[in-house]
């Protein structure tokens, strides 16, 4: 990975706060689509949609996070992640508030994570950016999703899938 595609984020928004991803992990930006609730699922996964005839689980980011659930509006769409786990490469989608821009961030504007304690899921902070607009939480898409819950979206499609 160039050290250009390497520095560059998608910046987000939940509720009021700004967060990034590095765009190396970002697959396409969705429009708002219906989505399918699939039944005795986690409260923040919102359900499955349809995306060229594959069955992709669709992850609230707000509810995952612990803030309150997404309110859609015309900005609210859904961003297609690839992240790695123990079993593989996956791609999940994930409802956000409102997508931005794509940033620079040089080594020297990124901090390390702060260390706030309990409750701080280790590893899904990957720093913070220092834009003009003020901080930026960077996020790590491979420790969005604990190992559990990866193996919960693995399988999502094939019950999906399930008449």
């Amino acid at each position: 990975m160039s050290d250009e595609i390497s520095n560059q984020y998608l910046t987000f928004s939940l509720r009021s706060e700004r967060f990034a991803i590095a765009v190396a992990q970002v697959r396409e930006i969705l429009d708002l689509v219906p989505i399918i609730r699939v039944p005795q699922q986690p409260d923040f996964i919102s359900g499955v949609i349809n995306l060229r005839g594959k069955v992709l689980p669709v992850v609230d980011l707000s509810r995952k996070f612990g803030l309150a659930a997404a309110e859609t509006s015309r900005d609210t769409c859904i961003v297609v992640l690839e992240f790695s786990d123990e079993e593989g490469r996956g791609e999940v989608g994930a409802l956000v508030d409102a997508v931005h821009e794509v940033i620079v961030l040089t080594a020297e504007e990124i901090e390390p994570p702060p260390r706030l304690g309990i409750g701080l899921e280790n590893g899904l902070i990957a720093g913070m950016g220092k834009t003009a607009q003020g901080l930026v939480i960077l996020l790590n898409v491979d420790h969005i999703l604990a190992a559990a819950e990866c193996r919960l979206l693995h399988a999502l499609p094939e019950v999906a899938a399930t008449p």
